[in-house]
Parts: structure tokens; C-alpha cells; sequence
């Protein structure tokens, strides 16, 4: 304490200097002085009533000029509180609500309380171009969620492998739908084998050094093994989904134990007595809030639940997280000052994003999207896998071919693995109503239609062969291979002007296109100087003749799946 009774600025806790002003009901941050301010020049105020003076002659008050505001001291410009347009606890729940990403996200939406120091917290790596290039606001959303199991920090020396560069040990694909009605978490086994393809990586002298890849290998040796980074998970996750993630976010044990805490606690729930020597989770059956290190025994024990392998336990870690993003999104985190501050700290802190995240500018975006979003429209699942045959005792797990690619398929194709809100859903039937009326009315004979073909990402010779089977299985012999389209696209597009709408109608019969893939649009002219239409194939073009339809896609039904609202034993 100084001369005159008062604590130094850098000794007072960020959370306390939020005072809740009762004339507003919001709390308002009142940051104490870092130095004696000198006096503004102008009328001296008592600090305390005189007494009456005796009446004087009433003369005209002068008018006082209005002191020139004092410059801000350093570090402090910028942190003037912006006008007030909604109340703190509904900002803060835009931003947090939504998912884990969540949690993530929620922490670093936090960090208008002390911005420059929140940024300087944050790690990040490049993305060595394996992502999009980032999120964006008007399109679907994929977020790549890795945990690794790399021993740092303090009390992390007794988990498995001390040794370990820092695999990925969980990792979650992140889909959040264009509208933002709904959400799928997809989990993908660590044990599962891939081909992880050759990457390039930066290194820290600026240079890029290309790691090779391997086939026929744990999904979780895209991390670590080798010198791999964050983007050479995020290239494995595309080879093997189709899906090229906007962004990644790694975690390591700290980040479970610091968040746990940080919100006084999540709530989980067992079927069964556990104790497992493994993991030092040691809990009777029943409902329990846990943190920090026992948060951490939680989320990494498999031996004692389900099965007792790493399916089981992505299972258990799916629980937790849904039961973490309802304690963010309760009015007990998000009305607490104090609890803000240290979710900030310990985000900011035990994560690393990619560069392109490198802000709670851009974290506070991504939370704004993700807080649109309704937790019982999240749905948590995990890749369709089995048994590897290779194997006499399966250790590891490969795909179930048809399921998976119809998971797969739904992510890339923005399909809702769970029902959304009936006012939503309402909205989007209308929708689909009005693409799918482009399919009826009267369709040209095969022979009539015209149409030049471009491919436009699918595989090498992908034009040549469908134009094949144009020509020699679907009869549509005025058909010609137009080469290579300007640009990649995601999804096989039909372009056609007014007139030629029966043609496009018998061609998307053809094909199995949807309403959505119909393009109305211009002509072009085809070597024989005739209008025709313009087939481009898209990366979902799965081969010549394949029906490309995949709108009304279902989930497999042997999927694991739950969603975020519910609180579900493990068993």
C-alpha cells in the first residue's frame, strides 16, 4: 500500500475492477489511476458540506469552460467503454454460446477486458496453406479441434507417455451449417488407419521443409511424428473427409485442467463405480462437478468405461464437452466478472490456434457465428469405423466404407445430423421448395440435349470419362469435353439459359443433380457453333455415371452420435 492507503494498480486482481453500476445493471469496468493524475484546471469542489454562507446579492453565475479531457496514459487509448447497444450478459452470450469451440472461443471473446495482454497470450502456427484461408462469415464453417498428448506444464509427468511429441491424441472436425440452425462435432479415432500425405512446413527460419508422408498409418502420427505440425493433421483430415478445415485449434492437458477450473467446474455423470489406475480417475456412479486434474482423469479414461479402447473413451470426452458448453452458456459463468477474466487467461493461454486466428478480434468473429447457434442442434458423433482385418487382436480401426463416406458426404454437403427448430426448419423447407421446383416441368429427349463439359477439381480425365458415358450409356451424343474449368469448385454445377431449362431438367435426371446444382444462367456456344449448356465437375464428382445427389443424405443408422443438450451417463 502506498502513502495514501491505496494499492498499487498492478497488484489489484482484473476482476475486481468491475463494479456493477445499479442505475444500468451492467457492470462497468473502473480501472484505478497508474500514477497521480494533476488536477483538471477549473472550480475547486468541496469534498465535504460548509456551512451556509450568508445571502449575497444574486449576480450571474460566469459560465464555466468544460476542461479539456486529459490525454490517456500509455496503455490505456482504445478502452474507452463504447456506447451501450445491448447488456453485457447478452454480448457475452452471443459470443459463448454455440460449442465448445467453442469453449475455446467463448475464453477468447473475453478479451475486451484487456485486449493487448489477451493477444500477446496467444500462440499460433502456420497453416502452411493446408487451410481455406480462413472462416468466413456467410459460409459454412469447419473448425479443426486438436488435443495432443504432449506432457507440459507442471503435474503432467504421470500421464502415458512422457516421451510423446505431441500427438493427436483427440482430434474434432467442427461443422457448423452455413444458416447456423445446426452443428455436428465429428470425432476422429486416433487409432484409425490413413494415408497422411507429404507436407510442407515452415520453419523458423522462414525456409519450408516438406515432411514425407506415410500410408497405412495411426490417424494420430499426423502430429508429431516426423516433425509434423498442426497443418499436416489438417491435410490428413482432408485427404480423408473431403473436407478442408478454415481453421485448427490445439490443446493440450493444461487447457482441460485451466478451463475446468476457470468456471468452478463441469458437471459428469456415471453409470458405474470407476477406478482407473491409468487415468487416477477414482469416482463412485452418479452425478459429479469436476476440474482440473480430475477433469483430466475424466476425459483421458478409457480402461473402465465401455469397451475400455479409445472408442469408448471419445465417447466419455463427448460428454464432457457437451456438459462444458452448457456451464459456459449458463448465467452463473456469464453474468460473473471474475469468471470471465479467468476463462480469457486460461484460453489464451493454453491454446494454440493458426495464424490466421492470431486475435480476439478474430476469435470474438468466429464466437459471434458460433453463439447464433442452438446447443440441442449440436450434434456430437464419431467416424463409422470397425475392426482392422489386418489384425489377428485388432489394435487399431479401419473405415466402414459406406457409412463413413455418407457421413462424410453430409458434412461436406451442409446436411443437419439432428432436427432443428421447427420455425428453422420451416424456413429451409421453403427454401428447398423453391430449388426443387427448377427439376419439374417437361424434359428434352437425351438426343436434344447440348452441353460442353468442364472439369472443375474432380480427378485427372474425370470430363473425358463422363463424357463417355454421355455419349455411349445416357444418349446424350451432343455432348463435347471442354476441358479444364477456371477455377475448383465443391460441388458439380448445371449452367443453362431460360430457354434451355427441358434440357437441364433431363440432363439433372440424368446425373442425379439436385435443384441446388441447377445454375440458371447464360448459354455457350459448342463447336458447332450451337447454344449449349455448361456441365462443370465439381470435387464431390464421384465418377462417370455415379449419381451426384447427396441433399437428402441420411445418417447411417448404427451411427454414435448424441447431442450437446443432453446429460448421459458412461457406462
Amino acid at each position: 500500500m502506498d502513502a495514501q492507503g491505496r494499492g498499487r494498480a498492478e497488484d489489484i486482481d482484473p476482476a475486481d475492477q468491475w463494479v456493477l453500476n445499479p442505475e444500468t445493471g451492467d457492470y462497468e469496468l473502473r480501472l484505478p489511476p497508474s500514477a497521480p493524475q494533476s488536477p483538471i484546471p477549473g472550480p475547486r469542489r468541496a469534498s465535504s458540506p460548509a456551512p451556509s454562507p450568508a445571502p449575497a446579492p444574486e449576480v450571474p453565475a460566469p459560465r464555466r469552460r468544460r476542461a479539456a479531457p486529459e490525454e490517456p496514459p500509455p496503455g490505456r487509448r482504445g478502452r474507452r467503454r463504447p456506447a451501450k447497444k445491448k447488456s453485457r450478459g447478452k454480448k457475452i452470450l452471443l459470443w459463448t454460446g454455440g460449442t465448445m469451440a467453442f469453449v475455446i472461443l467463448a475464453v477468447g471473446t473475453a478479451g475486451y477486458l484487456y485486449l493487448q495482454h489477451l493477444n500477446d497470450n496467444i500462440e499460433s502456427l502456420p497453416d502452411d496453406g493446408a487451410s481455406t484461408g480462413g472462416f468466413q462469415k456467410d459460409q459454412a464453417i469447419n473448425i479443426l479441434l486438436i488435443g495432443t498428448d504432449k506432457r507440459t506444464g507442471s503435474g503432467n509427468d504421470g500421464y502415458g507417455d512422457k516421451g510423446s511429441a505431441g500427438h493427436a491424441d483427440t482430434t474434432i472436425l467442427l461443422h457448423v451449417a452455413k444458416d447456423r440452425s445446426n452443428a455436428t462435432a465429428l470425432s476422429i479415432p486416433r487409432d484409425l488407419i490413413v494415408d497422411v500425405p507429404d507436407c510442407p512446413t515452415t520453419q523458423e527460419d522462414g525456409s519450408t521443409k516438406v515432411i514425407p508422408g506415410s500410408s497405412g498409418v495411426r490417424f494420430n502420427t499426423s502430429l508429431g511424428q516426423s516433425g509434423r505440425t498442426p497443418s499436416c493433421t489438417m491435410r490428413t483430415v482432408t485427404e480423408l473427409t473431403g473436407v478442408t478445415p478454415d481453421n485448427f485449434m490445439v490443446a493440450d492437458f493444461n487447457a482441460v485442467k485451466t478451463l475446468t477450473s476457470a468456471v468452478g467446474g463441469v458437471e459428469v455423470c456415471l453409470a458405474k463405480d470407476i477406478n482407473d489406475p491409468d487415468s487416477h480417475l477414482n469416482l463412485p456412479a452418479g452425478k459429479h462437478t469436476v476440474e482440473g486434474e480430475e477433469a483430466l482423469a475424466f476425459v483421458r479414461t478409457r480402461h473402465s468405461v465401455g469397451f475400455g479402447g479409445d472408442l469408448s473413451r471419445i465417447e466419455i470426452q463427448q460428454q464432457f464437452l457437451g456438459s462444458l458448453m452448457r456451464k459456459l452458456k449458463s448465467n452463473d459463468t456469464l453474468t460473473s466478472p471474475t469468471k470471465m477474466v479467468k476463462l480469457a487467461e486460461a484460453g489464451t493461454e493454453a491454446l494454440t490456434v493458426d495464424a490466421k486466428l492470431k486475435s480476439i478480434g478474430k476469435l470474438k468473429d468466429l464466437g459471434l457465428e458460433l453463439g447464433k447457434l442452438d446447443t440441442k442442434n449440436l450434434t456430437f458423433a464419431t467416424v463409422p469405423v470397425k475392426d482392422n482385418p489386418a489384425e489377428k487382436t485388432p489394435v487399431t480401426v479401419v473405415l466402414k466404407d459406406g457409412p463413413a463416406q455418407q457421413v462424410f458426404d453430409m458434412v461436406k454437403n451442409d446436411v443437419s445430423f439432428t432436427e432443428v427448430k421447427k420455425k428453422e426448419k420451416e424456413k429451409k423447407e421453403k427454401e428447398d421448395a423453391a430449388v426443387a421446383a427448377r427439376l419439374e416441368g417437361e424434359k428434352s429427349e437425351p438426343s436434344e440435349i447440348r452441353v460442353r463439359v468442364l472439369n472443375g477439381g474432380a480427378s485427372s480425365g474425370s470430363a473425358g470419362r463422363e463424357l463417355t458415358y454421355l455419349q455411349n450409356e445416357a444418349g446424350v451424343t451432343k455432348s463435347e469435353n471442354a476441358g479444364n474449368a477456371p477455377a475448383d469448385i465443391a460441388k458439380t454445377t448445371l449452367e443453362y439459359a431460360p430457354d434451355q431449362a427441358d434440357q437441364a431438367r433431363a440432363l439433372a435426371e440424368i446425373l442425379g443433380l439436385s435443384g441446388a446444382a441447377m445454375k440458371p444462367g447464360e448459354s455457350v456456344t459448342n463447336a458447332q457453333g450451337l447454344p449449349a449448356m455448361t456441365l462443370t465437375l465439381g470435387k464431390d464428382f464421384k465418377g462417370a455415371g455415379v449419381k451426384l445427389d447427396a441433399t437428402s443424405a441420411k445418417a447411417p443408422e448404427d451411427l454414435q452420435k448424441s447431442t450437446a443438450d443432453k446429460v448421459e451417463c458412461a457406462k
